[in-house]
């Protein structure tokens, strides 16, 4: 059976953080917080944006994601760059990737994040 789609990518924070999170991808990144159902976890959140679903989950032992990570699709790479970069986080070019232009961040826990845009 062959694979289908993505459904969700799953980052660590650690215990509390859900505030910090709420104004990182809310806020900066423009993603809308969605309801957790009843059945789970009461802490961490959830976020979608542009089909792309993104679950925050409360880890006891966090360790940022210092490789693994989500490449997000943006529709204005420069904006974000610039309100990334106003509110202290950092901008970390890579390699080029045809028909992208891209850069990579952090998110208030240190995960790393990648942002692009088609071109």
């Amino acid at each position: 059976m062959p694979v289908v789609g993505l459904d969700h990518v799953q980052l660590a924070i650690p215990e509390g953080g859900e505030d910090e999170a709420r104004r990182f991808f809310g806020g900066l990144l423009g993603m809308a917080e969605v309801p957790k159902p009843a059945n789970q976890s009461p802490s961490g959140c959830w976020f979608t944006g542009g089909g792309a679903a993104l679950h925050i989950g409360i880890d006891p032992d966090f360790r940022p994601a210092k490789k693994a990570h989500p490449a997000l699709l943006v529709d204005d790479l420069a904006a974000l760059r610039e309100a990334l970069a106003a509110a202290g986080y950092p901008i970390r070019e890579d390699k080029p990737v045809e028909g992208y232009a891209r850069f990579f961040t952090e998110d208030p826990f240190g995960n790393r994040i990648e942002l692009m845009q088609r071109v």
